[in-house]
């Protein structure tokens, strides 16, 4: 695809305008929670688009479009409309205790339930699973939109974005990223709405639309579908969201810089509400791109790159193009952000240099950065091995999140559960989900993640029941944020939990 020159400049601009901003906001971080939690003064609508912009990447325009053109059809929103109440339960329940803690990172709040070791296991699994997993897929799924709609060379496009998107990161820290997700967050999603319009229009408009493709229109499939049965609704697929949006510092990290509850709770229903609305911008598209050119596209994930080559007139390609682009680099920017954070504060600090000062973690945490963007690029090219780059990343992350969200219930709801039942779920999990997934491949991995996550609580039962604390812990507050409540998150939380509820039963 040919860019005009008007493209050019749209994407020149666009792109300068994001760096510049970011840059901007990010100087004079000098200590630790500057940079690593935005001096904890950032704002509800901050907070919110950060959530966004942060999430939603080309895994969702490249993954997510290519399992709404293939078998999944729209079933695959579930992981959208699963996190919209989700983050309510986050913003309602568990956002106060990490406040009232005053903690940077998850590993953190381990140590203070369970101990250093609880804490040093998980830093590990996070920073193995951010740069293996989420990075890699977040570069491998960029530079294959980019390639497929533009034909830049795969390997330059992961290095382009990758050093692009970590200068702005190791500079500003925390700040820069929650702004250039302001940005970019905004332009994913006009962008996105103008590819589904257009679709629309392609197809004959929405009844049209509708109309023909009401097989894909489904959201509760068979229990036997190879990737979201029914069953996985149950259970399986919440063990993931409750993961990435309640114990994933890539998503916990922009709220636990709030500068109160208030703007915490606040945010988070704002990005709730919008995480309603991303199956129709995203997966509408790839089910477009089936009825329109399934006959011409051999991979899913090149459905969402082929319907933007066919609907979009010159002119807006560089506009979606510096969309497309920002996306990568706002989901980038934070898992940089994120993984030097625990790399920073929960093994370096905790384990070499505990008296240190605030600049020499900002420094450490800039290294960091550094080091991680480059492995990352390395190992880019992994996701190419897996059918479905939005599988690939779902199905990997089964290793660590049901241990990690099981810990995290015993850590709330049981008070005796002792230092060693943590330990022994977060080591349970990765060769319970490893076994299911090499003895019946056949079985939908959010299936094997309930199963995993069912055997880690009864171990975890087990050890609590042969070695309970012989006092119930009680979380001490330790941080003077403001935790008043906002009096609006409940009621907003509410009309998500609703509004998820009708669009199982419009699209059931």
């Amino acid at each position: 695809m040919a860019l005009v020159s008007w493209d050019a400049a749209a994407f020149g601009a666009f792109i300068a305008l994001v760096v510049g901003v970011s840059l901007y906001q990010g100087r004079k971080e000098d200590t630790s929670e500057d940079y690593f939690l935005a001096g904890r003064n950032l704002t509800w609508w901050l907070i919110g688009f950060s959530l966004i912009a942060s999430n939603i990447s080309t895994e969702h325009f490249v993954g997510m479009a290519g399992s709404g053109f293939g078998v999944s059809g729209l079933a695959v929103a579930s992981y959208e409309w699963i996190a919209a109440a989700s983050l309510v339960f986050v913003g309602l329940w568990l956002l106060p205790r990490y406040l009232e803690l005053g903690i940077y990172t998850m590993p953190e709040f381990l140590e203070h339930r369970f101990g250093v070791a609880a804490r040093t296991l998980m830093a590990v699994y996070m920073l193995l699973a951010y740069v293996g997993v989420a990075m890699a897929a977040v570069l491998y799924s960029g530079a294959l939109g980019l390639a497929t709609i533009f034909g830049l060379d795969l390997v330059l496009g992961i290095w382009l974005i990758g050093l692009l998107a970590g200068a702005y990161t190791i500079y500003g820290g925390l700040k820069a990223v929650v702004w250039s997700d302001l940005i970019q967050g905004a332009a994913l999603l006009v962008g996105g709405t103008v590819v589904m319009v257009l679709g629309f229009e392609r197809v004959g408009g929405v009844r049209a639309f509708l109309d023909t493709n009401a097989d894909k229109l489904h959201t509760i499939l068979p229990a036997d579908h190879p990737e979201i049965p029914w069953t996985a609704l149950l259970l399986g697929i919440w063990i993931p969201n409750m993961f990435y949006w309640g114990c994933n510092q890539f998503i916990t990290q922009r709220t636990l810089g709030a500068r109160s509850l208030r703007a915490g709770q606040r945010g988070i229903m704002f990005a709730a509400a919008i995480k309603l609305l991303i199956p129709f911008i995203i997966i509408f598209p790839g089910i477009m791109a089936f009825q329109l050119f399934g006959d011409r596209i051999s991979d899913g994930d090149q459905a969402y790159a082929v319907l933007i080559q066919e609907v979009l007139p010159p002119g807006l390609r560089g506009i979606l193009f510096a969309a497309l682009f920002g996306a990568v680099m706002s989901s980038l920017d934070s898992m940089l952000n994120s993984a030097s954070t625990i790399f920073t504060m929960d093994l370096y600090k905790r384990r070499f240099r505990a008296d240190a000062s605030g600049e020499h973690y900002v420094r450490v945490g800039r290294i960091a950065t550094g080091a991680l963007v480059i492995v990352a690029c390395l190992l880019a090219p992994l996701p190419a091995s897996f059918e479905g780059v939005f599988n690939y990343i779902q199905m990997i992350w089964g290793f660590v999140s049901p241990g990690v969200v099981a810990v995290f219930c015993f850590a709330f709801l049981v008070p005796k559960a002792p230092h060693a039942a943590a330990l022994v779920g977060l080591a349970l999990g990765v060769p319970v989900y490893g076994g299911l997934l090499w003895a019946l491949p056949d079985v939908a991995f959010l299936n094997h993640m309930a199963v995993t996550f069912l055997v880690v609580i009864a171990a975890m039962t087990v050890v609590t029941f042969m070695r309970p604390r012989e006092t119930p812990f009680r979380f001490e507050r330790k941080s003077d944020i403001d935790l008043t409540p906002d009096p609006w998150a409940r009621p907003l939380g509410m009309g998500v939990l609703l509004a998820t509820v009708a669009l199982y039963v419009v699209f059931r």
